[in-house]
């Protein structure tokens, strides 16, 4: 699962997905960059192999049996996706807690899916106990599985809306923080809410399947990248680059475990280690400008698109470098100079209200956009009197070998169909237990509220994956932010409005992410000849893996890390008192806002706004070069650190591009996503230590000359 949620999600290969409508940009630009490379590619080779090549990919395929559906469900693709849902949500779960930049691992799960069942296989193909060999189907249940798994650990809330319910967010906002607005997380209500909210998005938009992928032909670019990827391995020239990729993968992954390792014992106390080193000096590190030395970090910026990288760090010039050193010097005058460093009511207001209005500035503008094209194609097929929407300029499908492979597509899609009597009692069924249940976990949300919701969802879940279908754009989070500031303000700041538009958010965002996401799947199980029922239950497999893992590895964190959720810490989880705080205003109002903070807010919400628009009408060739507002605005509160190891990664990824593309090309998504899932898999370890009260030997900090010398004085006065 940004998914900059717009993923940072990011990713063949869409990329990454920054917790709220951010994953939009992201994905959208890594998408672009890869169909722009294909093309280009394709047009210079395309004249000298057009008469050996066959471009169809089922002709590749004749021949192949394809499996029922039960058949694609074996018990090793189950056992396999457990086992890297495990180890993804860690990954994402650090992700949400450390900056809330979430790149795409689908690569890296339809890779390591492909890596262990192949190893499984040949291995009983040795001794003679083969009995079914392993197809792409399988390998595209095992991915589904796997994403929907750890696609709850971002969209479960944990680092955002369920967290910012906790009494130590609560305090830090300083507003609404009494006890109706309060619920501490524990591991039994966390379970029990997944479990409630995560599945009734999967039976939304089911009994649409056909109409989504065959009729309206829509796109899905993550769902078709992933499903070439797919076909790709598993063609005999595929084979051999995968494990070659396997292996690069599993190299970077030993080097980056090992380094965390080795990170952890210069770490004993406060401020202590590598992650505290002041590369750029003393006084840049005070304004958080430093390089941390985080491997996944450097590896999430090799994935992400060059643009994004940039923009999160002109982000970080334009607020630590410059707006934050300048509203500092207004203590006294804008705000009360005695107040605590973590209050709201002081520089920290401007930090994370700032942000909000360009996160919420980003989120309207898109999602005006994605609503214009999804009513502008609707129109145009409704005059046309043609229920096949308009989706590219370049229709293909008139050739010859798309006929073919959409014939034999179709032929697979239409034959295991799911019952529509399914889709609805299990939507009827769902929506019943949730509305008796939540205001039990909730006291604030009250019946009525997920009623209502329930009753809208289904149009939002269709509205977010079409526009999810034309462009690849997934406003889960805008919807989540919408239901955060309606039903916050329904309930009222008298009757816990804080908890019932946070509960609310959590409700929205996992119908319509969900919804979208199964869509996603159905276009990849399309176009691999997988079965829509075994998409369907390998969706509602990982979703119920998903409900169980993410809750107890957030506990984990909870219980390893004390000082989780704090500002400056190892684990601030930044968006949780961004969404806390999105809900005060909805339930407040701009009462909360420190001096002149308001007037900076509808500032940075017109920016974001003009950005976009400038994005939009300069052409694609100018906007490349245009800073991504949604981007911009993840160091407002969290600081610049992580975007200069992101920047390290991207300039790594440039070098080598200049080196060799081809080898950059094939091996670089598998060498960030080895950096990515060493360093995550060593937080295991890390938190098991820090639970058995193991600490590091030694505390590696660095002073400046004149304090230095004051600590020998006072050293050399105590002997």
């Amino acid at each position: 699962m940004p998914h900059y949620s717009h993923s940072l999600p990011e990713i063949g290969l869409l990329v990454v997905r920054v917790m709220a409508s951010d994953e939009v940009e992201v994905q959208t630009s890594t998408t672009e960059d890869c169909n722009l490379r294909r093309r280009q590619k394709s047009d210079k080779d395309g004249a000298e192999h057009e008469a050996e090549e066959d471009p169809s990919v089922e002709r590749n395929f004749e021949g192949q049996r394809v499996p029922p559906w039960r058949e694609q469900l074996t018990a090793r693709a189950l056992v396999v996706s457990f086992l890297l849902s495990v180890m993804f949500s860690v990954i994402v779960m650090k992700l949400n807690l450390t900056t809330g930049i979430i790149p795409s691992l689908n690569v890296a799960a339809g890779l390591l899916g492909f890596f262990f069942v192949k190893l499984w296989t040949k291995a009983l193909e040795h001794i003679g106990l083969l009995r079914t060999p392993f197809t792409r189907q399988e390998n595209t249940v095992i991915q589904t599985c796997v994403v929907a798994a750890y696609g709850l650990a971002f969209s479960g809330g944990f680092g955002s809306y369920l967290f910012g319910m906790s009494a130590k967010i609560a305090a830090q906002a300083t507003e609404q923080n009494d006890a109706q607005n309060i619920k501490d997380p524990s591991l039994g209500w966390m379970i029990g809410f997944m479990f409630v909210v995560s599945f009734l998005g999967l039976f939304s938009l089911v009994a649409l399947r056909k109409i989504m992928i065959i009729d309206y032909k829509l796109i899905y670019p993550s769902g078709t990248a992933t499903a070439y990827l797919i076909n790709g391995f598993h063609t005999s020239q595929g084979e051999k680059l995968a494990k070659r990729q396997v292996w690069m993968l599993g190299k970077c992954f030993i080097g980056s475990f090992l380094w965390g390792f080795f990170q952890w014992f210069y770490t004993a106390g406060d401020d202590c280690g590598f992650t505290a080193f002041p590369t750029l000096g003393l006084k840049a590190y005070e304004n958080s400008f430093y390089f941390d030395f985080s491997a996944t970090y450097v590896g999430v910026g090799m994935i992400c698109p060059y643009l994004v990288n940039v923009s999160v760090l002109l982000g970080g010039i334009l607020s630590w470098g410059i707006m934050w050193p300048l509203i500092d010097q207004q203590k006294g005058h804008w705000y009360p100079a005695d107040i605590p460093q973590s209050s709201f009511h002081g520089l920290n207001g401007y930090k994370v209200f700032i942000g909000i209005a360009m996160i919420l500035g980003d989120g309207l503008y898109n999602f005006l956009k994605v609503l214009r094209r999804t009513i502008s194609t609707f129109i145009v097929a409704a005059r046309k009197g043609s229920n096949t929407l308009p989706i590219t300029d370049n229709d293909t499908s008139a050739t010859a070998f798309a006929s073919y492979d959409d014939e034999k597509r179709t032929e697979v899609f239409l034959k295991d169909q799911i019952p529509l009597w399914v889709a609805y009692v299990g939507y009827v069924v769902i929506a019943i237990i949730a509305i008796v249940t939540l205001p039990h976990i909730f006291p604030p949300l009250k019946w009525h509220f997920i009623l209502v919701a329930y009753v809208i969802a289904p149009v939002l879940a269709f509205c977010n994956a079409y526009g999810c279908g034309l462009t690849d754009w997934s406003l889960a989070s805008t919807y989540g932010k919408l239901a955060i500031f309606v039903v916050g303000a329904w309930a009222g700041s008298a009757h816990g409005g804080v908890l019932a538009g946070l509960a609310a958010c959590g409700v929205m965002m996992s119908i319509v992410s969900t919804a979208s996401d199964l869509m996603q799947d159905f276009k990849t199980g399309y176009l691999t000849l997988a079965s829509p029922r075994s998409m369907f239950v390998s969706q509602v497999i990982g979703t119920s893996m998903g409900c169980v893992i993410g809750p107890c590895i957030f506990w984990l964190f909870i219980k390893a890390f004390k000082d989780i959720g704090t500002s400056g810490s190892q684990y601030p989880a930044p968006y949780a008192i961004i969404y806390r705080n999105m809900a005060i205003l909805g339930v407040d109002g701009f009462s909360s806002l420190p001096q002149h903070c308001l007037t900076l807010c509808y500032i940075f919400f017109a920016l974001a706004i003009i950005i976009n628009l400038i994005r939009d009408i300069s052409g694609k060739k100018i906007a490349r070069y245009i800073p991504i507002p949604m981007a911009m605005a993840i160091p407002f509160y969290i600081g610049t650190y992580f975007a200069i190891d992101m920047f390290v990664g991207s300039t790594i990824l440039f070098l080598w591009e200049r080196v060799s593309k081809p080898k950059a090309d094939a091996f670089a998504p598998a060498v960030a996503s080895g950096l990515i899932c060493g360093d995550g898999i060593w937080t295991l370890p890390q938190a098991v230590l820090a639970l058995a009260q193991v600490k590091p030997p030694i505390c590696m900090k660095f002073l400046s000359r004149n304090m230095n010398d004051k600590v020998d004085d006072f050293i050399s006065s105590l002997s």
